[in-house]
């Protein structure tokens, strides 16, 4: 089984506080006001397709990309009119052509497994960017792993579901890597819960070296907005959002 297999069947439910159309409209604002074009989007660790779906109602192309055949699955049971689902690593991409707006939406940069990871990601998305295209995505910052995820311990309870988030942090990890264990119950039409389980990490590095593994693959910086807002970001946020161009040479 994949990474987030049981996760997948939980994950809409577990998010549902999350605004999509207020997330897709963000980023669209950002895309526009640095001049991308509504043409075809990628949709990087696009997990169940909820933010696809709303940036295809914007009126992207949308190819939605995620190593989850369990999270795809999902995904295809929704209305996908004008979006193409991939089961592909985000940092091994292999595209049909050039991509005009490559979006990856909450943190899942942060998921990927080390430094080096990330920069085979980032290289991968330049391979295919259009000269003119953008990279946007948003990044937790090492300030949010260890003083927010940290140690702590997260319940979701909630219809039919109930799930315990404990996290790990590695105080002496150089990525401030955070292991996250889930103990998810499931209840059963009789009335009776189904446990499973979920393990997964998070690393945070400093936005310095982000942005040199930027740099490394291609892109230059266009601007870093504290999360959710227009204002800068810093390492003093929770979470920073990079609208970033293909470097012209």
């Amino acid at each position: 089984m994949s990474a987030y297999g049981c996760f997948a069947d939980v994950y809409d439910t577990l998010t549902s506080n999350i605004d999509y159309k207020e997330l897709a409209g963000y980023y669209d604002r950002i895309i526009t006001s640095h001049g991308g074009k509504r043409g075809i989007l990628l949709d990087l660790a696009c997990g169940t397709g909820s933010m696809s779906m709303q940036l295809s109602a914007l009126g992207y192309d949308v190819i939605g990309v995620d190593l989850s055949t369990e999270m795809l699955s999902v995904a295809k049971e929704k209305p996908h009119k004008n979006i193409e689902y991939l089961c592909q690593d985000m940092c091994e991409l292999d595209m049909y052509g050039t991509i005009d707006v490559t979006v990856c939406v909450l943190d899942s940069i942060n998921h990927l497994d080390s430094k080096e990871d990330i920069l085979r990601c980032f290289s991968s998305v330049s391979l295919f960017c259009d000269p003119e295209g953008l990279f946007v995505f948003d990044i937790n910052t090492v300030r949010k792993h260890r003083e927010v995820l940290a140690d702590n311990t997260f319940v979701y309870d909630m219809e039919s579901v109930y799930c315990v988030w404990q996290n790990y942090l590695d105080s002496d990890s150089e990525d401030s890597r955070v292991d996250i264990a889930l103990d998810i119950f499931t209840e059963n039409e009789d009335g009776s819960y189904e446990r499973s389980c979920e393990d997964f990490s998070e690393i945070a590095l400093p936005l310095e070296e982000i942005e040199e593994l930027l740099h490394k693959a291609g892109f230059r910086i266009l601007d870093r907005y504290n999360y959710m807002t227009t204002e800068k970001g810093s390492e003093d946020s929770e979470k920073v959002l990079y609208c970033c161009a293909k470097e012209t040479k």
